[in-house]
């Protein structure tokens, strides 16, 4: 009797883990989405593409239901994607807003960063505000700047893109780095807040611009080493989208 019982304990305990490995595998290669946000709520739909996409066909990839782009064009004070102007040209020629995101590097400057970026990215009429890309990185993943170290040099690069670019930049950011370097302040900035498990809480109760909701969609129209793509939504309607703040450039 109790070897049988045991028996049954071993299936079940097999079966469960089965169930939770094929539950995972699922998961992680984007079969299931954790995450699925109400195409009704969330009309607004998009994407964010690096160089680990590869070669993007935007006419291909503009045709999955999506209405903007952010591309990655610099990270730090020396570093260019090497496809982002091919990117952000190509977009362009789409009825796509375009918009360009710098991987921000907290081993540079905020006025070298901001010149970087200023130097690669040329403004266009209606292009979406700049975006700094705020999260962890290398040995940063385990031990953090301090909010101290950070903050002023984050500052001086918001203030260098927005006067360049006539626009307040947006700032990216994972629900940690944003508990860690953003609450309570930076309420003038729309917060791009990146959860692909949960719809996100930010730590200070304000409310979010833009959600990346995933990390393990896929498209057809990219040929990259990497086969998902990040999509992310709009908290707002269309015609609420369509008067965001963008880039004008004078006649």
């Amino acid at each position: 009797m109790r070897s049988k019982y045991i028996r049954r304990i071993g299936i079940l305990c097999a079966l469960f883990l089965i169930l939770t490995a094929t539950a995972i595998g699922l998961v992680y290669s984007g079969v299931v989405l954790l995450n699925n946000p109400s195409e009704s709520e969330y009309p607004v739909r998009g994407v964010d593409v690096s160089a680990y996409q590869g070669t993007v066909d935007w006419q291909t990839l503009s045709a999955q239901g999506i209405d903007f782009a952010f591309i990655k064009a610099t990270e730090g004070s020396s570093f260019v994607d090497s496809c982002f102007a091919y990117n952000c040209a190509e977009a362009q020629k789409q009825s796509l807003s375009v918009g360009a995101y710098h991987f921000f590097s907290y081993d540079s400057r905020g006025e070298s960063q901001a010149k970087h970026y200023i130097d690669t990215v040329a403004p266009f009429d209606g292009m979406l505000p700049p975006v700094i890309d705020l999260e962890f990185y290398g040995e940063y993943v385990k031990n953090p700047p301090s909010r101290e170290c950070v903050t002023g040099e984050l500052q001086a690069m918001l203030d260098a893109l927005e006067q360049h670019y006539g626009v307040k930049p947006i700032i990216y950011a994972t629900e940690k780095s944003y508990a860690l370097y953003l609450s309570g302040e930076y309420a003038q900035y729309d917060i791009w807040i990146r959860n692909v498990w949960t719809k996100p809480k930010l730590s200070d109760g304000r409310a979010w611009t833009f959600w990346q909701f995933t990390n393990r969609e896929q498209f057809p129209g990219y040929t990259g080493q990497e086969k998902y793509i990040d999509v992310n939504v709009f908290c707002g309607t269309a015609e609420e989208f369509q008067a965001y703040p963008r880039v004008r450039l004078e006649n």
